[in-house]
């Protein structure tokens, strides 16, 4: 019996969904061993329509049989076509190296959706509204923060109906969505986890459902199905254009289905129909933007139980079928992630609680209070306060940012939002009828349910502090869509943000099923000639084909091949970039990017220093089809792969011919012009090193500092590193003094801000029209940390291949970093200590890893202990730049040398 066991099954990324419309799911597993080099040879996976009938190891969906393979990712399911709605149970074994068999995994499951239109029987219903709470005509747009906003809320409608289940049941599956947002009760219980449900999408082309599993929650006898509505994205205030709400409708409405199938048999379906009725409750009004107003007066008590007296309640509106295409959820949903106590309190005023966090977080604040009924309070959140202690809201714009609560005034009283979020960290409550300390108020952090995959540290506090920054900027930024900034008036998903980051969010945590879901939004946020777009979901910014913003449409696909071995990603994109590419080359017959740059963003908020935006749009041309034509040769499009690679040599000969003189040097002369031509590799081998050169003498004119806005600061650090700079990357990192990574972090940043002179000693806050300070885009330097300083990188699309080398400098004296992979932990973890170089490492099963260990040479290495020739599993294979090269397998591995490297 193989000692190796396969675990952690997830289908299309997740741990046993419900509501799968892929036709063959991709299934996946780990494999973890105490052996080294253990690798599998084969595997077995079963799919059954029962756990009873998988319990005797037998897969009536699917019995793929032995098959030789080492492939524990992306296992495409290939048993009987599978129904809608079908139950299914799975299972695999491994066999490993030496041809044993490991044991059966525990077993998992999913269950498909509602794959054909038909399927779906249920009706969109909503609350009707009345004249005085009607969605108002535009007019005066509100302040940031402030309680006299002209805002007019719509009520949120609680719905219901009751049921009887007539036998016992065997099984109960309920499917539903809304256009806005929902939340299902049944018998008095809250279903599901899910927050902000189901998501933001183009609702006029698409909308997702979610599927629970409710066996548990419906009993034999009477029941009670419920919901409660609010108008998130779809009805309520959406961008920058707060003088008008209801870009996609302007009420919300639900579409629910619950199947119930009994132990004999038959099945009862209870959908959204005319038979439902509704009330407006103690939820006055929720608005992601403007926040949430609640009276506990106004509760409705156990509405959502059977036997409740509705008599009172309106018969709901039923709406017209929507010619939109359902599609089952497939990405990350929005979760209550973590919680955080307050870090201090003060009381400024009477009735006044000013309640830091000690971190700039996305979420909202949860309070306890005590006082007489109808006394209200509200909530006001911030990111940073005034020289005078007061918040700073002025950045908000015109994002309310209010919750307000009336109480009960029947003794301690919780209360927390549902239907809105905030970026802040202070809480400043207001008219507060009881005095408050510290335990009165908890965060709620809100964000996409990703697992943390990445973690990174370091011997300097400052840059474990930038990791925590990068981190917490993706909490906040990654809800539904990868929004540029989660507290004022904006909270698009830009393009451009996305795609700079892209890589280093995909080692810190599980983006594959955040992304996927995301870039069918971009897909559908393309112009009618095939223009990606500068947001996704398109709406207020309504342009597209801006250089480095369109391109995300090719280049987030491609990163997340590279990190997850995902070829069905590029397969179901691939049109879709190929006409973008296509056009792009239309438009531009002298293959210079000159024509068709739509908004133009050139190097968003770049310091003091201008790159001329034909220089970037050129570089990032030739960039997307070099990476088109990769994307084609992974697909076997053998002739869309010539042509590609042809188009991308013409851009770069003419990039050379245009914008790159004799001695090296790159049009406009800035740090960006130099960054992108050296890595994207648009330069000829012989000017290279001259270019790089010209590059560092730029940051040495700046006093060693950077100038790079969002399109060059990812990509500096790689530009100096691979041209023999290391040193001065390494200044650059460690930087403190403005501006630097580090800057902000000196005046008590915890997340990265937008702009590198978001705040300066001598003016305080920058414009507050455009100053967030929970951005993320600076922090792709992440990726440099992860890959350089603590050496962690791929060899092969999914890890199948490992390099492992870290490459040591700016006095550091130890880093590491450790990634759960989509084939297991992997670990690259260096320190230096009495005269040795220390490298701990870690390579999942069935992969492998190339491990430079710096040495004066390879005699000089040992590996636990011993001379590493001699140790088992370690392969010599070669020398370079001052680095012992070796070929290990899976398992763990512990390098030592004396140190060669005092940098």
């Amino acid at each position: 019996m193989s000692a190796m066991t396969p675990t952690q099954l997830q289908v299309e990324y997740r741990a046993n969904p419900m509501g799968v419309d892929t036709p063959k799911p991709r299934l996946s597993w780990l494999l973890v061993s105490p052996e080294r080099g253990q690798r599998q040879t084969a595997y077995q996976v079963l799919v059954a329509s029962s756990p009873q009938i998988l319990a005797e190891d037998r897969g009536d969906l699917w019995d793929s049989g032995r098959v030789e393979s080492e492939q524990t990712a992306q296992v495409a399911y290939g048993g009987k076509a599978l129904a809608s709605r079908q139950p299914c149970w799975w299972k695999v074994r491994s066999w490993d190296r030496n041809a044993e068999v490991s044991p059966y995994s525990e077993p998992a499951r999913w269950g498909m959706g509602l794959l054909e239109p038909g399927d779906w029987r249920a009706q969109w219903i909503g609350g009707e509204l009345s004249p005085e709470n009607a969605p108002p005509e535009p007019g005066k747009e509100p302040k940031g923060g402030k309680l006299d906003s002209q805002i007019q809320f719509i009520p949120s409608p609680h719905l219901r109906k009751e049921f009887e289940a007539t036998a016992p049941v065997a099984r109960a599956t309920v499917y539903a969505t809304a256009q806005g947002l929902f939340e299902l009760y049944l018998n008095g219980a809250r279903v599901g986890e899910d927050l902000l449900a189901p998501g933001w999408t183009d609702f006029n082309q698409r909308v997702l459902y979610h599927a629970y599993d409710v066996t548990a929650q419906v009993r034999q006898g009477g029941n009670a199905f419920g919901a409660i509505l609010a108008c998130g994205w779809y009805a309520g205030y959406l961008g920058w254009d707060t003088r008008t709400r209801g870009h996609y409708g302007r009420t919300p409405r639900l579409l629910a289905q619950l199947e119930i199938e009994y132990a004999d048999g038959h099945i009862d379906t209870i959908t959204s129909d005319e038979t439902w009725r509704f009330a407006n409750g103690p939820i006055l009004g929720a608005d992601l933007y403007m926040g949430e107003q609640y009276d506990a007066r106004r509760e409705l008590g156990d509405w959502a139980t059977p036997g409740y007296g509705a008599s009172e309640w309106r018969p709901v509106v039923v709406h017209e079928s929507q010619p939109v295409r359902l599609q089952a959820y497939p990405g990350a949903p929005t979760r209550r992630m973590l919680e955080l106590k307050p870090q201090s309190v003060k009381n400024p005023a009477p009735g006044v609680y000013r309640f830091d966090m000690g971190q700039n977080m996305v979420g909202w604040a949860r309070i306890r209070v005590k006082g007489p009924a109808g006394a209200k309070i509200a909530l006001r959140f911030a990111e940073i306060l005034e020289p005078d202690g007061s918040l700073y809201l002025d950045n908000l714009r015109s994002a309310r940012c209010v919750d307000e609560y009336w109480l009960r005034g029947d003794g301690l009283e919780t209360y927390e939002p549902r239907f809105t979020f905030h970026g802040f960290r202070y809480v400043e409550v207001l008219d507060a009828p009881c005095e408050l300390g510290l335990d009165d108020i908890t965060g709620v952090v809100v964000h996409a349910d990703m697992p943390l995959t990445g973690r990174f540290t370091c011997s300097h506090p400052m840059i474990n502090q930038l990791q925590h920054n990068i981190e917490w900027g993706q909490r906040g930024n990654f809800l539904e869509v990868p929004t540029d900034c989660p507290q004022r008036d904006e909270r698009l998903g830009w393009m451009g943000d996305a795609q700079i980051f892209v890589r280093t969010a995909c080692f810190n945590m599980n983006t594959a099923a955040f992304y996927t879901k995301w870039m069918d939004d971009v897909d559908e946020a393309r112009l009618p000639e095939g223009e990606y777009s500068d947001v996704a979901p398109r709406m207020v910014d309504l342009r597209g084909s801006a250089p480095a913003w369109a391109d995300a449409g090719v280049i987030v696909p491609w990163t997340l091949y590279q990190c997850y071995g995902d070829t069905g990603i590029l397969e179901r994109h691939y049109d879709a970039m190929k006409k973008w590419v296509d056009y792009l080359d239309a438009a531009n017959p002298n293959h210079l990017w000159l024509e068709e740059r739509g908004n133009d963003f050139g190097d968003w908020l770049s310091i003091n220093a201008e790159t001329p935006k034909e220089v970037i749009a050129t570089a990032y041309f030739a960039y997307t089809s070099g990476i088109l034509a990769k994307i084609a040769a992974v697909l076997g499009k053998e002739e869309d792969a010539r042509h590609y690679t042809g188009l991308y040599e013409q851009i770069r000969l003419n990039f050379q011919q245009s914008y790159v003189t004799m001695d090296g040097k790159v049009h406009g002369e800035s740090q960006t012009a130099y960054v992108l031509a050296l890595h994207f590799g648009l330069l000829p081998s012989s000017l290279r090193e001259k270019a790089a050169n010209y590059l560092v003498e730029d940051i040495r004119a700046r006093d060693m500092h950077l100038s790079t806005g969002f399109v060059g600061c990812s990509y500096l650090p790689f530009a100096l590193s691979n041209t023999g700079h290391l040193d001065v990357a390494y200044r650059l990192l460690l930087n403190d003094t403005f501006p630097s990574w580090g800057y902000p972090i000196k005046y008590g940043a915890t997340t990265i801000w937008e702009r590198w002179d978001g705040w300066t000693d001598d003016r305080g806050p920058q414009d507050p029209g455009m100053n967030s300070y929970n951005h993320y885009a600076y922090g792709a330097v992440g990726d440099w940390m992860y890959r350089v300083v603590a050496g962690l990188d791929l060899e092969e699309p999914g890890y199948r291949r490992i390099s492992i080398r870290p490459r040591p400098g700016g006095g550091f004296t130890h880093a590491s970093a450790e990634y759960d992979s989509i084939r297991g932990p992997i670990k690259s973890a260096w320190r230096i200590e009495n005269g040795q170089f220390l490298l701990d490492v870690v390579v999942p099963v069935g992969a492998q890893a190339k491990v430079y260990v710096p040495a004066s040479s390879a005699d000089s290495v040992q590996e636990s202990g011993r001379p590493a020739s001699e140790a088992e599993g370690v392969a010599n294979i070669g020398w370079q730049d001052v680095a012992a090269v070796f070929e290990v397998g899976s398992g763990e591995y512990h390098f030592s040398a004396p140190v060669v490297i005092t940098s």
